[in-house]
């Protein structure tokens, strides 16, 4: 039976797959402390928590009855491309009897590629493959602007959590439709589901708080701690530079945002002018576009020890600086604490909130926010 690591709803797009080709797969339960506990076990120390997280996903898998592993692989510089091999050579020292299917999206690995992919169909047609992968685009697709939606609309809550409710069950009828007529009905019902959420009255407009970083952090919301929805209870209308039809595609278009990759690149470049791997390039990329989207303030999220968010982090405070906008960088390993977060995200809230306010008042513009300022929080 197939299995794959838990990211955000990539469970919702990768189970759609799979029944319609009428393969058996195991879901690894919901990530947990044991899950990170169980991959920091095994993994080495200085791995990233992405790593240990979905080593963690794999065990539990497998104790299921999972015996092969998904995994996508490929080139440097961000170590997420070797994260098949390394896990695959950690579960066998450990014991762990499972096979590793890693794709691999490159023209020089064709062959390989399609020898995996014809592994993982277990005789299904191609026809129906990609059927199956044009519904679960779909099904995707319809389930990052429910997400949107929610996180433009939690700061209208008048109880808090009745929107993270409300998605939980718009999840649910996605999950169970199987057909495409099927799913343009559940669209409505699923945005219906949001939009009765019962509303507060604000006494001014939302502050406008952006999220950018490496792209596991942002879409899995039991990484994160729940940062979405603490921000949306803050008071905060949320936006996200990345969501998982982003990710999937590999054409760059970024359906959702609407931010292209080109686009990024170019607001970066006064910043940093080549790829250094993983969102590097794109977190700063972001911040300049989010603050020309007239954003309050912008939280970067990353792992300890990721390369390319590091770099981004080195940068940000200056284009903090030119751009004149909050940016929180919050590290995120095994350690990290929600309480913690929470006091952080509260007082980032209040001085994007008090910074806007001033900026409206008539005459000079207030100072920009200061490199250390943003490299201190």
């Amino acid at each position: 039976m197939i299995t794959w690591p838990r990211m955000g709803s990539l469970d919702v797009v990768l189970s759609s797959v799979f029944e319609e080709m009428g393969v058996d797969y195991v879901l690894p339960p919901p990530s947990s402390q044991r899950t990170l506990e169980l991959g920091a076990r095994y993994a080495p120390e200085f791995a990233c928590v992405p790593l240990k997280t979905t080593l963690g996903n794999y065990i539990e898998a497998i104790e299921k009855g999972a015996d092969t592993m998904l995994m996508i692989a490929g080139k440097g510089p961000c170590r997420f491309g070797f994260y098949a091999e390394t896990q695959r050579r950690i579960l066998e020292e450990a014991g762990f009897r499972a096979e590793m299917v890693a794709l691999e999206f490159h023209l020089d690995r064709l062959g390989e590629l399609i020898r995996n992919i014809n592994r993982l169909k277990q005789g299904g047609s191609w026809v129906r493959l990609l059927r199956a992968i044009r519904f679960a685009l779909h099904k995707a697709f319809l389930v990052d602007r429910l997400e949107q939606q929610a996180l433009h609309q939690r700061c209208f809550d008048a109880e808090k959590g009745a929107t993270s409710r409300a998605l939980e069950r718009a999840y649910e009828l996605v999950r169970r439709c199987s057909d495409h007529r099927g799913l343009r009905e559940v669209e409505g019902q699923c945005f219906e589901l949001l939009r009765s959420v019962r509303r507060r009255q604000l006494r001014e407009p939302p502050v406008r708080i952006a999220i950018v970083g490496e792209f596991f952090l942002v879409l899995d919301p039991w990484f994160n701690l729940q940062v979405e929805e603490q921000l949306g209870d803050l008071g905060a209308w949320v936006e996200r530079s990345v969501y998982l039809t982003d990710w999937l595609r590999p054409s760059g278009r970024n359906p959702i945002l609407g931010h292209s990759d080109r686009e990024s690149e170019e607001a970066a470049r006064p910043y940093l002018s080549h790829f250094v791997g993983g969102e590097g390039i794109h977190s700063v990329g972001h911040t300049v576009l989010f603050k020309r989207d007239g954003f309050d303030g912008v939280l970067h999220l990353l792992p300890f020890t990721c390369m390319p968010e590091t770099i981004a982090k080195g940068i940000l405070p200056l284009v903090s600086r030119d751009q004149g906008i909050p940016v929180l960088s919050l590290v995120i390993d095994e350690q990290t604490g929600k309480a913690g977060v929470a006091t952080r995200l509260e007082a980032f809230c209040d001085l994007a909130r008090y910074r806007r306010r001033q900026s409206d008042r008539p005459g000079p513009r207030s100072a920009v926010f200061s490199s250390a300022a943003a490299s201190g929080f």
